[in-house]
């Protein structure tokens, strides 16, 4: 039986993370892979793929963030889906060179084959031939993701009907398509499809998309979505799907409406990939959906069994799923590893068109909380750089406490948010005030300048 000092299950952002931190705690570490592939949903299925044909379908236009919104594209029936991948595969493939040689750099082993738990120190793998080995370790991180949620009800078995994992994998693009869900992969999806000239509808049961997120930004989302011809159907719940035949399926809602579209993509929610780990055999307590339980330092209620990323619940971004396998080794290796700060400064990026992103409190958190705050607002047609590049229709919001001008929140929509959001959230984890915006000096002309007119505002 070969012994570790920690075994990492999954090699997604977690387990890539967390097995990272512990090698370079000068532990001995393996990290033990069931698929063939290495990296997990977020490269194989989920983040990377997505947000890549986003930016292909962006650029097969020849237009940029800035100025699609409202236009309504046609890609031309002779382009195929696939083809639209093809740079998909070059990125997941160059990706997964880099995880392997940082994990051959920190001398961090990979195991293939499926693992499941002897006892708290023990797993035994399944490799593709059938051989079983145990395997020792004193610290065990369970990061081996999750999937979408795929209720009964739904019939996945039909070629017209996907979730989020296989929604990549069809021949051409949909001439319609219904969106059962307005959560972050379906407003992403929804983007995508309807720059690639879809006729996209969403199904949401709340009366708002992104219910998280700030209402000024989102409302704005919306609106920019429903000018690329994307229908919401808000305060909507779906109560059966039908295929009534190949290129048809009807999606009946609540209300007695029904909704028409080639193909159906279902977003909603996701399962913890739990089953067959015999987490119950060595009293690991599991949740709804198959989640495991932990507490603040991603211990489970096996002292020497952590947990982290998708496996453990939301927000199922790869951003926080890495910290969270990072966190999990410091406190299992009992080191003190440098933090990012509460758990409110972890940014938010969501990846529409255009994208948005955040990090801190919203307005509805701050009023719910009693929390005295004013708002500064930069529109980019205020910053030359928004005027350059086209983004006339982009926004950062500041949110600051009204007495001590603590900031407390950042909200931006429009092109490059995701970037932006950065500089918003090393001011936050500090505890800074807006008047670091105010004094400091930013590259002119650049988009960062919102900042500062956001403060001055």
């Amino acid at each position: 039986m070969k012994k570790y000092d920690v075994l990492v299950m999954g090699s997604g952002p977690a387990g890539e993370k967390g097995a990272i931190q512990a090698a370079k705690l000068k532990r001995r570490v393996a990290v033990i892979e069931k698929n063939p592939f290495i990296g997990g949903a977020g490269l194989q299925t989920g983040t990377i793929p997505s947000k890549t044909l986003r930016e292909t379908a962006l650029y097969l236009y020849g237009l940029k963030q800035r100025v699609i919104y409202g236009f309504h594209c046609d890609l031309g029936k002779n382009v195929k889906f696939q083809e639209l991948m093809h740079r998909k595969d070059t990125v997941v493939h160059r990706q997964m060179e880099v995880i392997i040689d940082q994990f051959t750099r920190n001398d961090v082993e990979i195991i293939y084959g499926e693992a499941s738990f002897e006892d708290a120190h023990t797993l035994a793998v399944r490799d593709s031939q059938g051989r079983v080995e145990n395997y020792q370790a004193d610290v065990i991180l369970i990061a081996v993701g999750g999937r979408p949620n795929r209720p009964p009800e739904v019939p996945f078995g039909e070629p017209t009907v996907y979730d989020s994992d296989t929604i990549l994998q069809i021949d051409t693009i949909p001439r319609s398509l219904t969106i059962i869900g307005g959560g972050v992969i379906g407003c992403e999806y929804a983007s995508i499809f309807a720059c690639l000239g879809t006729e996209v509808t969403v199904v949401e049961k709340q009366e708002r998309l992104l219910t998280f997120a700030d209402q000024e930004i989102v409302n704005s989302l919306s609106y920019w979505m429903r000018q690329s011809g994307v229908v919401l159907r808000l305060g909507e719940e779906m109560s059966k799907i039908e295929v009534e035949h190949p290129g048809r399926v009807v999606t009946h809602l609540k209300s007695g409406k029904q909704v028409v579209s080639e193909k159906l993509l279902f977003t909603l929610g996701r399962s913890a990939n739990t089953e067959g780990l015999n987490l119950e055999k060595i009293g690991v307590n599991i949740g709804k959906r198959g989640r495991v339980e932990v507490d603040q330092e991603y211990r489970t209620s096996v002292p020497s069994i952590f947990a982290a990323g998708d496996v453990i619940g939301g927000p199922g971004l790869a951003s926080t799923s890495q910290e969270q396998g990072r966190l999990s080794m410091c406190a299992a290796l009992m080191q003190e590893c440098p933090v990012s700060g509460p758990s409110n400064i972890l940014p938010y990026g969501i990846y529409t068109i255009p994208e948005i992103s955040m990090v801190g409190e919203t307005e509805e958190s701050l009023t719910r909380q009693g929390i005295p705050y004013e708002v500064g607002q930069a529109f980019f047609n205020e910053v030359a750089r928004g005027q350059i590049i086209g983004d006339i229709y982009g926004m950062l919001k500041l949110l600051f406490h009204r007495e001590n001008r603590r900031l407390l929140g950042v909200h931006i929509i429009g092109e490059r948010s995701t970037e932006l959001i950065h500089i918003g959230q090393a001011v936050l984890s500090f505890n800074g005030t807006i008047d670091y915006f105010i004094n400091a000096v930013f590259n002119y002309p650049t988009l960062s300048d919102a900042y500062k007119v956001a403060a001055l505002n």
